[in-house]
């Protein structure tokens, strides 16, 4: 097997990362020009009752799945073996789904043909092998051809999706490409297991564990997909969920480029070396990655904040300005799901305490359902958006509480209040811009490269510690070119 670099697959997993963010970039505007609000809300709506069925099928294969690999990743046996038994439990679990979905989509006629189109994504759990190779930490065979799916998907929407009665192309080619990509994957298989005999197999021993990983994914949902299912049962207002849909979409492309590519790369090394029980380098590989998380999203909160007025109106097109009042409240959620998030990948999962999260994220479910039935019928996606935030800060309050020392609230202030004076200096900027010059890309653009320089400029001149020893590295590289002159 071929030899496997943190620095290597952070790189294939944020170039991937990139993509699933340029392509809402790239498709948003246009798409959200040509479906509309209303239409966008019946997408965000079906799409959100599709997705409860996707995480049944999956139980928690994903998580687990990743974590078992990595442990055992240097015997091929051990691994073809785990491979086989979990996928096979993953096409039993998908099946009987799909049996469920169907009688629901028999007995629901409204948007009928949507939800029979997102079907596809149900049966796409099957093909969904990323858990494998990621545990391999082999991320350049997830990222390569999954990649070629996205840009060929992306070309069709632009030709093909022309209006609002063309839903039902853009859930076909946005859910079709997702599939293929899925597929693709296998063609690398057969070069990194072995064929098993499937008598031997033994399937029931992964099913408690995968329920253990499954249930923290459900309750998650409930501040994640349910907020739309309720906005959609609650106010019967399509535009409503499509205002959500767009401003959740911006959240998760910051997101994106915070904290997956990254803690998706550690999370396979960390359960590696805690089955290693290495726990010097566990502390300093979470310590790093807290560090970089807080300074990319307190930067991109902060700049978030800054252009969204100028931002959304010329990205989005007439008729989403309730989408900016949505993202100011939003966007401090950047950083609060960034520490759960690595706390939650980085330790919990890694150390095997998966089931005792699931108890700080059920607290938290709990919280945001009960507020959400209450600000809902009076607030509409407002009510979402407070109770995303309050239920997210009690996760990660809990999570960095019960962290055994590997998280504290004195670490993340120590390495934050630096970064809060050099967001807020560059907000202040950005605003001033802002206000004297008409929305436009260009505007943006310039807001976004001089909101950076100000805020890696103040981080500088406040000697952040992250900030330093990159450009200590920079100097010594630089020193050693120079010498090789």
């Amino acid at each position: 097997m071929q030899k496997i670099t943190i620095r290597k697959n952070f790189i294939y997993s944020t170039l991937y990362q990139a993509l699933l963010m340029i392509t809402p970039l790239l498709t948003a505007p246009y798409i959200s020009r040509v479906l509309g609000a209303r239409t966008i809300g019946i997408y965000s709506y079906t799409n959100s009752l599709a997705t409860y069925f996707t995480m049944v099928a999956a139980l928690g294969v994903l998580s687990y799945g990743n974590r078992e690999i990595s442990r055992y990743r240097d015997n091929k046996e051990t691994i073809s073996r785990l491979f086989w038994e979990i996928e096979a439990l993953v096409i039993i679990t998908t099946t009987a789904t799909l049996f469920l979905w169907f009688i629901i989509i028999i007995f629901y006629q409204q948007y009928r043909i949507y939800l029979l189109l997102l079907s596809m994504q149900i049966v796409g759990v099957i093909f969904d092998i990323s858990w494998f190779f990621g545990g391999l930490e082999l991320y350049g065979y997830i990222v390569k051809k999954n990649a070629v799916c996205k840009i060929a998907g992306i070309i069709l929407l632009f030709v093909l999706v022309k209006d609002a009665d063309d839903l039902w192309l853009y859930i076909l080619i946005t859910v079709g490409s997702a599939v293929i990509g899925n597929i693709s994957m296998w063609l690398y298989l057969p070069k990194l297991i072995d064929k098993i005999g499937y008598k031997s197999l033994k399937i029931k021993r992964h099913f408690k564990q995968t329920i253990i990983y499954f249930i923290p994914t459900i309750a998650t949902s409930i501040y994640t997909v349910l907020d739309k299912t309720l906005i959609g049962i609650i106010t019967q207002n399509e535009y409503e969920n499509g205002y959500y849909e767009q401003a959740t979409k911006i959240i998760n492309m910051a997101k994106m480029l915070t904290f997956t590519a990254l803690n998706t790369v550690m999370g396979s090394r960390i359960s590696y070396l805690f089955a290693q029980n290495k726990f010097e380098q566990i502390h300093s590989k979470i310590e790093k990655s807290l560090d970089y998380i807080l300074l990319v999203g307190l930067g991109i909160s902060f700049g978030i904040i800054g252009i969204t007025n100028r931002f959304v109106p010329w990205f989005f097109g007439d008729g989403y300005d309730n989408v900016i009042y949505l993202l100011y409240l939003l966007s401090p959620i950047i950083v609060i799901i960034g520490i759960s998030n690595c706390a939650g990948s980085l330790y919990y999962t890694p150390a095997g305490l998966r089931a005792k999260s699931t108890i700080f994220i059920i607290i938290g479910t709990c919280s945001n359902l009960l507020l959400n039935i209450l600000l809902i019928p009076k607030y509409g996606s407002y009510g979402a958006v407070i109770s995303s935030l309050f239920a997210e800060t009690i996760i990660t309050v809990l999570y960095v509480h019960f962290s055994k020392g590997y998280f504290s609230f004195f670490m993340i202030i120590k390495m934050s209040w630096k970064r809060l004076i050099s967001g807020m200096t560059m907000l202040i900027v950005i605003l001033q811009m802002g206000s004297k010059i008409n929305s436009s890309i260009i505007l943006t653009g310039f807001q976004v490269v001089t909101g950076s320089v100000v805020y890696l400029f103040f981080l500088i001149v406040l000697k952040d510690k992250f900030m330093v020893t990159i450009l200590m590295e920079l100097r010594k590289k630089l020193g050693i070119a120079l010498k090789k002159k």
